[in-house]
């Protein structure tokens, strides 16, 4: 969801959510991995029953990775794809149901924020590639030496669309993968397995929490059922509250920021491209055995638990002396809903509120204070009521003039923190720097020093640099000529001492400065803020938003044809009178169709995966649409910094005018595309020893074209309709790979059929309640996990683990000093296990030579006992901790 630096904040404010997986590794014998045993127990020391992949968190990190070299080509994504997979299923080791969802068509609503993802991606991608262009023709002009360059097509990520022939394939081989697995991995054995691909409507996560509802809404389900959603998106975690699932753990990758990346040009470490400067690689170890070795750290993931979240949220929303019976899940409800004000997907954020100011403690203390005035909570099983909103909104608006001053006072503190830093730095920079090999190296280098050749060389080009530098900077004043004689023409004027900060944007709002309501309305909107219409209409516009957004959260997608239809939010003061407007939405609405969505969202330059017709569309001058697809685009920064954080200006597409172009088109599509525009449904997979097995091949045997229900019995009480297939993976039969370098299925024993979710009427409302019969978890939190700090004011670090009373292994003073004289001295590794001899041994440099029948005492330490005196200094892990 669109809420930078959420999880940030939520992660510092509430750390015990946190905890690190306990990872098994594949052991490796003669170059070959022995395959883990994942029906063993879990070593997280906990059980799941289901795991839930958000599979676009997993797709897009295989496919262009970040911190490594892209696969080569489609299959090897494939593969990268299927690993991460069997990666996640490891830690997890879900017992009764894996559900993969992948995103379909989106609606409405979210179709405009893809538009600008999409729209930037390819205009930064683009750029990216234009600049790495000129500056490889200016290294290689000056002499430098890069590797000789790719050929090869570049990765569009704007594929990772439904509709797409990407989409497609990678359906085909994730049904191939459940199939291999069902057949051959003891811990899928007795697996229910869901493929929910890009051609069944909705976002993955959303459709996930659909499932999770609806399951709910049945007489078999098992309030207790331990639930694993995996996912990177901050609004998974919102997700998973609005379901009051007393067991609901999310498992995501660990964020390290500021990874090394190699250069795109010279493929080295340490510098960007805009930095290149085209020098040889150096030598990587002594006989450069680690050239081709990146030093690329496995990515780790960490559980976040949303019943110690819970705990939290207790703590902190729990209220005395109200006018009204307190309910904990309301709260829980209402803050889900207050989160949706700093940002989401569908809505930008209000100007005043940022959640790196603390918004959402503002909010909870706003609430908190006229909770007692409101006589209720703000919202009930996903419906908004709009009168107590408005009062939390109003005393918002009460005190926005002070947060926008407080703003500008923090930016131009930083400012000039900042610029105290700067010239600090460079005074203290030293005047020389050696290079080559007299250049400083790092410490913990892999590669032992090397050995000092043609010193004499190398101190007279190092004399001569200097020397050059001396007299450039001799004569300030003095301009160069190309080619390098001194120039008459005049000096050049030496640059103020902060002209190193970066220009910043011109704002025009200036919201610290009297009158900044009048500037903001009139440069967002282009209106006048005395035209109260007009402000009416966009709170309006955003009040429904707010409505549909927790819809969304809590019954399912209210339309599929709303949308938000402007750029920017109104004021928290501006929200009077939002009590009386209506928060309705159509019914029987219906989703785009792939190709119609990959027109709404898609730029020009990646028509390439539409039909030539439909393409034609984007860019024939003559095009009824063609002002849909602008080449160039305004970025608004809007207050920030990059523009990756900015707003993009792009044209709404009017859905009537794209239909009524569309409908001229439609004709040209082939049989395949035809299919790839049609929308479809979820899968349901099995393998020979689960007891549906035998139910769903009877199905098959006798040809039954009517829709049946699963019997709960047979499948962990998991209820829906069963349809048959028409490219079924059914036993005995081959199942193809579509990719070459895996092989076929030839003894197949897995079975597939059509799964649709048990349906209701469009008016039901799913109860945002904790079910009868769930068992509220055992508390985790203890009193000192309520303070920032723990462990007598250390930093707090994250369990390992389920079980708080898990004992750390440690290692003896006896393994250090083995670890100490078997450990490679050659490698030249830092820290703890040195080269050094640990004190107090018999290799001591402080032990004197033993005489014939004398017992060893070191030196230093002769006022111990003697048979004290094997000892060495106290580790660390056994000291009395000093208050």
């Amino acid at each position: 969801m669109g809420v930078p630096a959420f999880f940030r904040w939520l992660s510092r404010k509430y750390p015990s959510i946190i905890v690190n997986c306990v990872e098994e590794k594949a052991k490796e014998c003669n170059g070959v991995k022995a395959p883990i045993d994942t029906s063993k127990p879990n070593p997280n020391e906990v059980e799941f029953d289901n795991l839930y992949l958000d599979m676009n968190g997993i797709i897009h990190p295989c496919t262009h990775p970040e911190d490594k070299p892209a696969p080569k080509n489609e299959d090897e994504m494939m593969v990268a794809i299927f690993e991460y997979i069997d990666r996640i299923f490891n830690i997890v080791r879900p017992r009764r149901l894996l559900y993969m969802a992948i995103d379909g068509v989106a609606p409405r609503a979210k179709m405009n924020q893809q538009r600008s993802r999409r729209f930037r991606a390819s205009k930064e991608g683009m750029e990216a590639a234009e600049e790495k262009q000129k500056i490889r023709q200016e290294i290689l002009a000056k002499g430098g030496i890069l590797p000789p360059e790719e050929v090869k097509e570049r990765f569009d990520s704007n594929c990772i669309t439904p509709g797409t022939e990407f989409m497609d394939n990678l359906a085909k081989c994730l049904r191939y993968y459940i199939a291999d697995r069902l057949n051959s991995d003891p811990g899928w054995k007795n697996l229910t397995v869901i493929l929910s691909d890009a051609s069944a409507p909705g976002e993955g996560e959303h459709k996930i929490m659909d499932y999770i509802r609806r399951q709910r809404a049945q007489p078999n389900h098992d309030p207790n059922t331990h639930h694993c959603l995996c996912g990177a998106d901050a609004d998974l975690i919102m997700l998973g509250l609005a379901t009051h699932e007393p067991n609901f753990t999310i498992i995501r990758e660990e964020f390290k920021p500021n990874k090394p990346k190699p250069c795109g040009l010279c493929n080295q470490m340490g510098h960007e491209v805009k930095d290149c400067q085209g020098l040889p690689r150096e030598k990587q170890g002594k006989h450069d055995q680690f050239a081709d070795s990146l030093p690329i750290a496995e990515q780790e993931f960490i559980f976040i638990r949303l019943c110690v979240l819970r705990e939290y949220l207790e703590r902190e929303l729990t209220m005395a002396s109200l006018p009204f019976t307190f309910d904990f899940e309301r709260s829980v409800d209402d803050w889900v809903f207050m989160c949706f004000f700093v940002g989401n997907d569908f809505l930008p954020h209000l100007p005043s509120l940022e959640i790196r100011e603390g918004a959402i403690d503002r909010l909870v203390n706003i609430y908190k204070n006229v909770v007692h005035k409101t006589g209720g909570y703000l919202t009930e099983s996903g419906f908004v009521n709009l009168q107590r909103v408005q009062m939390i909104m109003l005393a918002v608006g009460e005190v926005e003039d002070s947060i926008f001053k407080k703003r500008k006072d923090d930016d131009d503190n930083f400012k000039r923190r900042q610029k105290e830093k700067r010239k600090r730095m460079k005074r203290d920079q030293p005047s020389f720097i050696p290079g080559g090999q007299f250049s400083p190296q790092a410490l913990g280098n892999r590669s032992s020093p090397q050995a000092i050749s043609n010193p004499r060389q190398a101190a007279f080009e190092m004399r001569m640099h200097d020397r050059q530098n001396s007299t450039t900077s001799s004569s300030p004043n003095t301009s160069l000529t190309s080619d390098g004689s001194p120039s008459l023409a005049g000096g050049i004027k030496r640059k103020a001492e902060d002209s190193d900060s970066e220009p910043e944007p011109e704002d025009n709002i200036r919201l610290w400065e009297t009158g900044w309501k009048q500037r903001y309305y009139k440069n967002k909107f282009d209106v006048d803020a005395s035209d109260e219409k007009f402000r009416r209409k966009v709170v309006q516009s955003y009040v429904e938003g707010l409505c549909w957004v927790l819809r969304y959260y809590y019954q399912g997608c209210a339309s599929w044809n709303w949308y938000y239809p402007f750029h920017y939010a109104p004021f928290a003061s501006d929200f009077e009178g939002i009590a009386d407007m209506p928060s309705d939405f159509e019914k029987g609405s219906k989703p785009f169709k792939p190709l119609e969505q990959l027109m709404g969202v898609f730029p020009a330059a990646s028509g390439n995966f539409l039909p030539p017709t439909w393409r034609k569309l984007m860019t024939d001058p003559e095009s009824s649409i063609i002002d849909f697809y602008p080449e160039d685009f305004a970025i608004d920064l809007n207050g920030k910094k990059y523009a990756w954080q900015g707003v993009a200006l792009l044209p709404f597409v009017d859905e009537r005018r794209l239909r009524a172009a569309l409908e001229e088109v439609y004709p040209d599509l082939t049989p395949e595309e035809s299919r790839r525009n049609s929308l479809g449904g979820d899968v349901l997979f099995v393998g020979k020893h689960h007891p549906l097995c035998d139910f769903i091949v009877e199905q098959y045997k006798t040809k039954n074209t009517e829709p049946v229900d699963i019997p709960p019995e047979l499948c962990y009480g998991i209820q829906g309709k069963l349809t048959l297939n028409e490219n079924a993976v059914l036993p005995d039969q081959t199942v193809e790979s579509p990719v070459p370098t895996l092989r076929d299925l030839a003894q197949n024993s897995a079975v597939s059929i059509s799964f649709k979710d048990p349906q209701f009427d469009e008016d039901f409302v799913f109860k945002a309640i904790v079910l009868p019969g769930a068992k509220k978890p055992a508390p985790v939190l203890k009193p000192g996990d309520w303070e920032k700090t723990n462990n007598d004011g250390r930093p707090w670090r994250p369990q390992l683990g389920f079980n708080r009373d898990r004992k750390p292994v440690h290692l003896d003073q006896s393994a250090f000093r083995t670890l100490g004289h078997t450990m490679p001295r050659e490698r030249g590794m830092p820290g703890m296990y040195a080269n050094a001899v640990p004190l107090g041994t018999y290799g001591s440099p402080y032990a004197r030579p033993l005489l014939s029948g004398q017992q060893q005492i070191p030196k230093l330490l002769s006022n111990l006992r003697p048979q004290e005196s094997w000892r060495g200094p106290t580790p660390l892990f056994q000291q009395t901790p000093q208050r």
